[in-house]
């Protein structure tokens, strides 16, 4: 049998404009064959101002008749909008000791950096403005929002160097989503870019930052934290307390209550979003970044189809 230890110690740091630089000729190349004239629609703003009332022609969407107009003028009113283009995008980076796992090559915060500074340049490229929320044992860094390569360089130094934490304090979640609440006012939108491994009370300030932005859960995970495979004596260390303990993964019966209890971890959590309101992108160490950020043009697709067919017509 073999005894290891899985891979807990923080990577060490890479190169902000190689990391950049590789993702703007690998997935960013890739995604603009396959986004197509979809980048209009994906980065769209949120708001829908009443820009004019004119009088009813045919072919009009019904839905927008005004009534009050049109019962006070006794003829049809149409209303017309005006969309709000630019989006306000904050990361919520949870940088807590869990995230520097991973079972393999890749580590969770390698992946958070990638998927950070990915969608950070897409939204930029398009007039957009970025900032992120640093949370490691607490809030500790707030990089404003702006605009253009040099601020997605800003945001993916500030990832790339950050200094590894001291064990022995826990997560918490809910500071993260509270300061996010007391601090972003302009409705944007917003990444919450965390593996959710916390202590309990994070779901209450999810729900009150949701109902003022449109909130994106990024999961961060491994495949080993969810399905042990048989590798014999091994090493469990909890990735934040530093607790140790020996275990035989050989022991069927000891696999089976592993899995059990990742399995009530990953409803718990998927329930908590689910009845947030908010939309959860699955990424996984063994990714396909492309394929997450097509998944995420398709739920902004869903919003805005859904935002269009709710504007009120009277």
């Amino acid at each position: 049998m073999s005894e290891s230890k899985p891979n807990l110690k923080a990577a060490p740091p890479r190169n902000p404009e190689a990391v950049l630089r590789r993702l703007e000729w690998t997935v960013l190349r890739r995604l603009d064959g396959l986004l197509h004239g979809d980048y209009r629609t994906l980065f769209r703003g949120f708001g829908l101002d009443l820009a004019d009332i004119r009088e009813y022609q045919y072919g009009d969407d019904v839905r927008h008749i005004d009534w009050n107009v049109t019962a006070r003028l006794q003829t049809p009113y149409v209303r017309e909008y005006h969309e709000d283009r630019e989006i306000t995008a904050w990361f919520l980076l949870d940088l807590s000791r869990s995230v520097d796992f991973g079972s393999r090559d890749v580590q969770k915060r390698a992946v958070a950096a990638d998927f950070t500074a990915m969608l950070a340049r897409l939204l930029t490229r398009h007039g957009n403005r970025v900032g992120a929320i640093f949370y490691g044992l607490d809030v500790d860094r707030v990089i404003t929002p702006g605009s253009g390569r040099r601020q997605v360089l800003a945001i993916l130094h500030a990832l790339e160097q950050r200094k590894p934490l001291p064990e022995g304090r826990g997560t918490q979640l809910d500071v993260l989503l509270k300061s996010a609440f007391n601090f972003i006012h302009r409705r944007s939108l917003v990444f919450i870019v965390s593996d959710f491994i916390s202590a309990p009370g994070w779901e209450r300030p999810l729900m009150q930052l949701a109902q003022r932005h449109e909130v994106v859960a990024v999961r961060l995970y491994d495949p080993l934290e969810t399905e042990l495979p048989d590798l014999g004596l091994l090493v469990f260390q909890d990735a934040e307390t530093g607790e140790q303990l020996f275990v035989d993964t050989h022991d069927g019966r000891f696999r089976q209550r592993f899995m059990d209890a990742a399995e009530r971890r990953e409803a718990a959590v998927r329930g908590a979003l689910a009845n947030s309101g908010v939309d959860a992108l699955e990424l996984s160490t063994d990714a396909d970044l492309v394929d997450t950020v097509m998944r995420f043009a398709d739920l902004r697709k869903r919003k805005r189809a859904v935002k269009l067919h709710d504007v009120p017509v009277g």
